[in-house]
């Protein structure tokens, strides 16, 4: 069983940065891609940026161009560079990982607030 667990959630003000980490304990073995998406008060889950098997990972339309996503292989980690922070950036973001052949995890969220 893989277990997913983010930080760095917590509040900026518009035009700051904010790094999201987040950690997997169990065991990940196999080819397996990592993906962040948020959810806002009342909206649906969106995705914010994804691995893809290609190599070049997918970005949401909203975030191109200010959030970076990268892995951590050393401590089967990802992190989620985000810059530029837009009040729209506002939500409960949540890392997941799917493993191919197997399943997809999800971590329980964290929060981030951009406000002024």
């Amino acid at each position: 069983q893989v277990q997913l667990v983010e930080s760095g959630g917590g509040w900026m003000q518009p035009g700051g940065s904010l790094k999201l980490s987040c950690s997997a304990s169990g065991d990940i073995r196999g080819t397996y891609f990592w993906g962040w998406y948020r959810q806002a008060p009342g909206s649906q889950r969106q995705l914010v940026a994804v691995e893809t098997i290609r190599g070049t990972p997918n970005y949401g339309d909203s975030v191109k161009g200010r959030f970076t996503i990268s892995r951590d292989n050393t401590r089967n980690a990802v992190v989620l560079q985000m810059n530029n922070l837009k009040p729209e950036d506002t939500a409960v973001y949540y890392c997941n990982v799917w493993i191919m052949g197997e399943s997809t995890y999800w971590g329980r969220g964290t929060q981030v607030t951009v406000s002024s």
